[in-house]
């Protein structure tokens, strides 16, 4: 089990990877043939939609970036802990392939988002507040974690999120152990997306301002 594993676990992020590149490249190319977007709305003025670069970079900070990685061990550890699925086993085996699961899937669904996003240009970027009080910053996790900027700056639903975290909870069934690979674990999985999206998008908020007010270091 543990061969046939770290081969789907290669397998996975290589084609994961592919995806991301294809989505860069056909992002550039989108660029250059639309050229400057139009703002119409002054508190837009600012925003620079995302290049096929700065997707790619998305992609592997979204993937193996500490946003990540760090909540991929206590899931992984977690889930050692208890012994699920019991396939696995209790052992630093069990937590290596648990890990690796959860980062196949981490991967294929960032890679199917940036992918996706890129036919009508969603960013999957977050965007942390310019200040404001504590609920506010608290809302905009919240509502960025099921919302996208699209080229002109505005807010739209991010679909390319929502497809690639349900496709990608129920595409790793094919590849997961069997007590864990049915409709009704896949739901859970990507409820549990959604979780991990809104705690990214908190780190992201928050973690310049933990760096100088705790670690007394600039961003």
């Amino acid at each position: 089990m543990a061969s046939t594993t770290a081969n789907l676990v290669q397998w996975h992020l290589a084609a994961a990877f592919v995806l991301a590149s294809l989505a860069a490249s056909g992002q550039t190319a989108e660029h250059a043939q639309t050229g400057p977007v139009q703002r119409d709305q002054a508190v837009n003025s600012t925003y620079q939609p995302i290049t096929g670069r700065e997707r790619w970079k998305w992609f592997l900070q979204s993937t193996i970036g500490p946003q990540s990685l760090a909540p991929g061990i206590f899931s992984a550890g977690f889930g050692t802990a208890i012994n699920s699925p019991k396939e696995y086993g209790g052992t630093w085996e069990g937590f290596g392939m648990r890990y690796g699961m959860r980062l196949t899937g981490v991967s294929t669904g960032n890679a199917m988002e940036a992918g996706i996003g890129a036919l009508w240009g969603e960013d999957p970027r977050y965007f942390r507040t310019s200040g404001g009080s504590f609920g506010r910053r608290v809302r905009n996790i919240v509502k960025m974690t099921f919302v996208a900027r699209r080229q002109n700056g505005n807010f739209a639903p991010a679909y390319a999120r929502y497809v690639a975290t349900a496709g990608n909870n129920v595409l790793s069934n094919t590849w997961r152990v069997d007590s864990e690979a049915d409709a009704q674990h896949a739901a859970v999985r990507t409820l549990l997306g959604f979780v991990g999206r809104v705690g990214s998008n908190a780190f992201q908020e928050f973690w310049a301002d933990v760096r100088i007010h705790i670690l007394k270091r600039k961003p």
